[in-house]
């Protein structure tokens, strides 16, 4: 197999996209379905472990903050030392961490291995999307991105009921024992059924990592603290002070590297930024909004850990009805209207939700919220893996998929931050009532952002008609950068 891109279809190996698709997926979903298995144990975590709002939003955000400033490093390491090897190193240590989760006495162990799986997630995640675009052939990577895209989609809305379930039958140090069989199930199989591959790019920018990870955590921490400490505290102060010029210092140094983690020229092609911005927007909006409403239905509507999962089957179930659509749909018209509208509807189902919540709420009220929720959901996770990886070269689908993760990732744990210091400004955890009045300004606040989101979406190049070029035609080669590189690039009309 060749180091980067897609293999030559006679080199493939029977059965290997069917492997590819099976293990990426299967190891997808694990890693995806970690970031919102615990919302609907918090309560219970609360209980038993004891902390308050700041507390908890840890046991969230350790695990996306981690996962999302590694992400760049791990599809460089996978370059470096090979893709099937180090996805097998993330498997190993999600694995190993979640043992350790489950094992957790206390608030800080907890946080420590949430924090260490979101290091295994960063390997895994973005190398299973590049080990499967290796596998598959252009002519069905459209579809098989957007099962790939689905089943991420689906771990992270259905991760409230899993964690529902096991929280109300057995206990919530459940939601991490899951992991243990099936990391261990994955790890002979990616060994004996994924074929390996290298990357140009073998050596690490550890600067541009720790500038990027400072920042972010700085900023997240401080987003975190602010209501607790006051915004004018002293670690507070820093951690918002310090982000935007550590950000700056991380884009300055990333210009003139030689070797950088996430090269700056990747956002000359519009499609790659517009999803990029579309991909942070939307998780600041969903990350943000579940992990309010999941204690909403138990803190407020009076449900069990499972009865909330449960109820919340109306948006978590539509990926499986509207994904496949949505990804074939993608092929022939392209990603931007399906992104565009998947955000719009979201945000629309935000808005629904912020006039539909009260402390005597009716369930058959929120249906229609969650029904719009879940379909444009669906519709953006369809086509966005696809609408990454077709604007970029071959040789930078590793660093693409990466870096989107990694916005993906970033906007959850900024969304958590920021949707729950709305909500601690605005209310708490006293009464009903007190719930109320923070979370709606809180949704409100998802709402806008995610209708934000749906704006930038609308910057996509436009679906041209796939070109096929005479078997003996010499290739032309456009500008990098330009619109023409751009749709030569796509193998599946993006």
């Amino acid at each position: 197999m060749p180091a980067t891109g897609t293999a030559p279809p006679e080199r493939r190996r029977p059965g290997a996209t069917f492997w590819a698709l099976l293990l990426t997926s299967v190891a997808s979903f694990m890693g995806a379905l970690d970031n919102l298995v615990v919302v609907t144990a918090l309560p219970a975590i609360r209980e038993d472990l004891g902390g308050g709002m700041a507390d908890l939003e840890w046991t969230v955000s350790a695990y996306t903050l981690t996962f999302a400033v590694l992400l760049m490093l791990g599809a460089s390491l996978g370059d470096r030392f090979g893709r099937r090897r180090m996805f097998g190193a993330g498997i190993a240590i999600f694995t190993a961490a979640s043992a350790a989760a489950a094992l957790s006495s206390g608030l800080g162990t907890l946080v420590a291995a949430r924090a260490v799986q979101g290091v295994g997630a960063a390997l895994l995640m973005p190398l299973s999307l590049t080990l499967l675009s290796a596998a598959v052939p252009a002519a069905r990577r459209g579809m098989a991105l957007g099962v790939w895209g689905a089943v991420q989609g689906l771990a992270v809305a259905s991760g409230p009921l899993v964690g529902g379930a096991l929280t109300e039958h057995i206990s919530w140090h459940w939601i991490f024992w899951l992991n243990v069989p099936v990391g261990l199930a994955l790890l002979p199989l990616v060994r004996l059924r994924l074929a390996e591959s290298r990357g140009p790019n073998d050596r690490l920018d550890i600067p541009g990592t720790l500038l990027a990870s400072t920042a972010l955590f700085g900023l997240v921490y401080a987003l975190v603290r602010g209501n607790a400490d006051g915004w004018t505290s002293g670690p507070v102060l820093a951690g918002l002070i310090a982000a935007p010029v550590l950000l700056a210092a991380f884009v300055a140094y990333e210009l003139r590297a030689a070797n950088p983690m996430l090269p700056m020229r990747l956002f000359r092609n519009r499609s790659f930024s517009a999803v990029n911005a579309a991909s942070v927007l939307m998780f600041v909006g969903m990350f943000g909004s579940i992990f309010l409403l999941s204690q909403f239905l138990q803190d407020v509507g009076g449900y069990s850990p499972l009865e909330a999962g449960l109820r919340m089957l109306p948006w978590t179930a539509m990926p499986l009805i509207v994904t496949p659509i949505a990804g074939a749909l993608s092929d022939r018209i392209g990603g931007r209207p399906i992104i565009a509208a998947g955000l719009a509807l979201q945000a629309v189902g935000l808005v629904l939700w912020a006039v539909t919540v009260e402390v005597g709420f009716s369930y058959g009220a929120t249906l229609p919220a969650l029904t719009v929720s879940g379909v444009g959901m669906a519709m953006y996770f369809a086509p966005s893996a696809n609408v990454v990886l077709s604007s970029v070269a071959p040789e930078e689908q590793g660093i693409a998929s990466g870096a989107n993760n990694a916005f993906r990732e970033l906007g959850g744990a900024l969304g958590i931050a920021v949707l729950a210091a709305v909500f601690s400004a605005q209310g708490g955890y006293e009464t009903g009532q007190t719930f109320v009045d923070g979370l709606t300004p809180a949704l409100w606040a998802g709402a806008a952002t995610v209708a934000v989101g749906a704006v930038a979406a609308l910057l996509i190049h436009r679906h041209r008609p796939a070109r096929v070029a005479p078997a003996d035609a010499p290739a032309s080669a456009p500008a990098p950068g330009s619109d023409a590189a751009d749709q030569d690039r796509t193998p599946v009309g993006v």
